[in-house]
């Protein structure tokens, strides 16, 4: 019997070949299973056109394997992909034959698919993007342009990481001018200066992962982990200067690819010099993801990765149904005109905060920064992550004046203190009602005038006042810096 909400992946590129088993929602999929083999078969077609003997063995050995898994697991949806090195290779129609009589339905995906999906892939968890997607693999580059949740201009370069070598050997500059002269003919990309670059690829994160060890990046994630384009430069003379020992100790570094980090560094500083972005901004999801996003209907679409992820993961676990809308609306009262993208980060930490329950009273608070610095959510970058991690700080009875000293090193003090009142007024509607959605519905908070919140209680519920709902509501004004009035209605 098949699963249910199971798709499974493989994708057969030019460095690895990999099987990606995907649970979770539909709109934010959360890997179950991945696995990869290193089979490098772009090397042959760099060399010599074909794919190479050893490379199809190895290839082989692990799609058999992957062919396995997929029966034993019994996925609901089953896509098998080949990018550039089957693609461009004279021998890649055998290879297909071989793939096909394992029981895997590959499809080779042309220049121009492989930038849209993996555009898309982006998309799918930055929905704002707006920018240039870059997506390295080992025998191609592919460009597309996105803005508004539209994939437009794409194409597709052989300037993967394995050809980059060969180009570089040619002298000094022979890269970039190369660049250049394939990118001349594509008028749109002169029109992305300022804009954001968007990289996908394990070359790529590998990249990342060194800037992230030089800058001393306190929180190890990839997904959305950005710098300014500036510091491609200089990150390609700091990769220059470490051996392969070095290279390998860093975190996430890994042994299949330290070769290709000097030259991942060499064309991301090409591409930035002729490009011109603002920004680099590191994205997880690519042509995996984007093939999933590519089957979901418009309305799915439209929907937030972030809030629909953590509704999938633990909205089960919520108190009680509706809690996570119940607290949004009833906080909304204290923070009237919050721009859409700080208040569905403030729907994320009620979806969090209504889970407390469920970890002992001593780690509550630490549960619930854990949760938002390190879970498996899409759409939300470590700023974000770190203002979530402010409130739910705050909200789960961590001390408000000592909140983790990471979280001043990943946002600005201003968002994080609007965060702390965040987190007050959770802990408020907390004390107030003991997680009764119904009961605060009853109970509005609002801001009577620019410098005084008011609670507004029923005489039927005096009773639910005490010292503590007094103390709560006096340090949310406080942290709002306004007055505080109570206010029981007959």
């Amino acid at each position: 019997m098949k699963q249910p909400g199971r798709r499974a992946i493989v994708d057969i590129g030019s460095n690895s070949i990999r099987l990606v088993v995907f649970g979770g929602s539909l709109r934010a999929p959360i890997p179950l299973f991945n696995e990869k083999v290193m089979a490098g078969l772009g090397r042959g077609v760099v060399e010599s056109g074909n794919l190479a003997e050893p490379d199809i063995a190895l290839a082989l050995k692990g799609l058999a394997r992957f062919a396995a898994l997929i029966r034993l697991m019994k996925p609901s949806d089953l896509r098998v992909v080949a990018t550039a090195a089957v693609r461009d290779a004279a021998n890649g129609p055998d290879f297909l034959d071989k793939v096909r009589a394992l029981g895997l339905p590959v499809e080779v995906l042309s220049g121009d698919d492989e930038a849209l999906i993996a555009a898309l892939g982006v998309v799918s968890t930055h929905p704002q993007a707006d920018g240039l997607v870059a997506d390295l693999g080992g025998g191609s580059l592919e460009l597309a342009r996105v803005k508004d949740g539209v994939v437009s201009d794409r194409l597709s370069l052989p300037l993967g990481v394995m050809r980059v070598a060969v180009i570089r050997a040619g002298g000094t500059g022979k890269l970039r001018r190369l660049m250049r002269e394939q990118l001349a003919a594509h008028g749109w990309i002169n029109q992305l200066a300022g804009s954001r670059l968007y990289l996908v690829g394990g070359a790529w994160r590998v990249l990342a992962r060194v800037h992230m060890h030089v800058t001393r990046w306190p929180l190890g994630l990839i997904d959305n982990y950005s710098f300014p384009a500036s510091d491609a430069r200089s990150l390609k003379a700091s990769v220059r200067e470490f051996d392969p020992a070095q290279l390998l100790a860093i975190r996430g570094v890994k042994q299949a690819r330290v070769a290709q980090v000097d030259d991942a560094a060499a064309l991301l500083a090409a591409l930035v010099a002729l490009i011109a972005p603002s920004e680099v901004v590191l994205s997880a999801s690519g042509l995996r993801e984007g093939l999933l996003f590519q089957q979901l209907s418009a309305a799915k679409r439209g929907g937030d990765p972030l809030i629909e992820g953590l509704r999938h993961a633990i909205g089960a676990q919520l108190q009680g149904p509706g809690q996570d809308q119940a607290l949004l609306a009833w906080s909304d009262g204290a923070f009237p005109d919050e721009p859409p993208a700080e208040r569905r980060l403030r729907h994320a930490v009620c979806l969090i905060a209504g889970t407390g329950w469920a970890s002992s009273p001593e780690f509550r608070a630490l549960a619930g920064e854990d949760m938002a610095l390190h879970g498996a959510w899409s759409g939300v970058d470590h700023a974000e992550r770190a203002v979530m991690a402010m409130a739910l700080h705050v909200a789960l009875g961590g001390d408000p004046g000592a909140p983790p000293d990471i979280l001043f090193r990943l946002a600005p003090a201003e968002r994080l203190a609007r965060a702390r009142s965040w987190g007050h007024a959770l802990r408020l509607a907390h004390r107030l009602t003991g997680g009764s959605a119904r009961a605060l519905s009853k109970m509005p908070l609002r801001l009577e005038t620019a410098d005084r919140l008011a609670l507004c209680v029923p005489k039927s519920a005096v009773n639910l006042i005490d010292g503590g709902v007094e103390r709560s509501l006096a340090r949310l004004g406080l942290s709002l810096d306004r007055a505080v009035r109570l206010q029981v209605q007959s």
